[in-house]
């Protein structure tokens, strides 16, 4: 079965959010609000790593179920990062640490395997029994030859994203979310094409 077109993709994410913005947009701007925390001088680092990361990881899987039809409570799955949270810390501090590390060769590198561990909350999720470095490396193995598809995917948003910051950036409370949803999406066509 032959992958999606991004176009397809986008057109997904636009018909799972159509008349369900609420909770994607609500879940979004609770998580701006509590990333704003991390700007609290010589708390950044601590807030980023131990609080940061893992519902970062919630985010991602929120707009998972979202895709996947569960439309309820985004903002009380932000949460549930704190239900399993020393798996899901090990996973977002693994993967984060990953990309930063090959970052210091260069921005390019970092950009690459930033790609590369793009899938590895998703793939978390959907096989609880592997640890942190086996979902890192399904993420590789997954987005072997689909790493430059989704950097296009990406890349398809920036009219948008010049377009939000003349909103003054009000206007990614809705971008987020979209790109979120497109990037589950994405998940979903890669997981019908692959075997883990």
């Amino acid at each position: 079965m032959a992958l999606k077109l991004n176009s397809e993709i986008k057109d997904q994410a636009l018909a799972t959010l159509q008349d369900n913005w609420k909770q994607p947009v609500l879940a979004m701007l609770l998580y701006m609000v509590i990333c704003s925390v991390a700007a609290i001088p010589y708390a950044s680092i601590a807030v980023s790593i131990f609080l940061i990361l893992p519902i970062e990881y919630s985010l991602v899987v929120s707009y998972l179920d979202f895709f996947r039809g569960d439309k309820e409570d985004m903002v009380g799955k932000l949460f549930n990062c704190f239900r399993n949270y020393g798996r899901i810390l090990g996973i977002s501090l693994l993967r984060t640490v990953y990309i930063l590390l090959w970052s210091l060769l260069l921005i390019i590198p970092g950009i690459i395997k930033s790609y590369s561990y793009a899938m590895t909350y998703f793939i978390s999720i959907d096989h609880p029994e592997y640890t942190a470095e086996e979902a890192i490396t399904s993420s590789m193995a997954m987005m072997d030859g689909n790493k430059m598809k989704l950097f296009m995917l990406d890349l398809s948003f920036i009219g948008w994203f010049l377009l939000c910051l003349l909103t003054l950036g009000i206007g990614f409370l809705w971008l987020y979310p979209y790109i979120y949803t497109a990037h589950a999406a994405f998940y979903e066509d890669l997981k019908a094409n692959a075997v883990l």
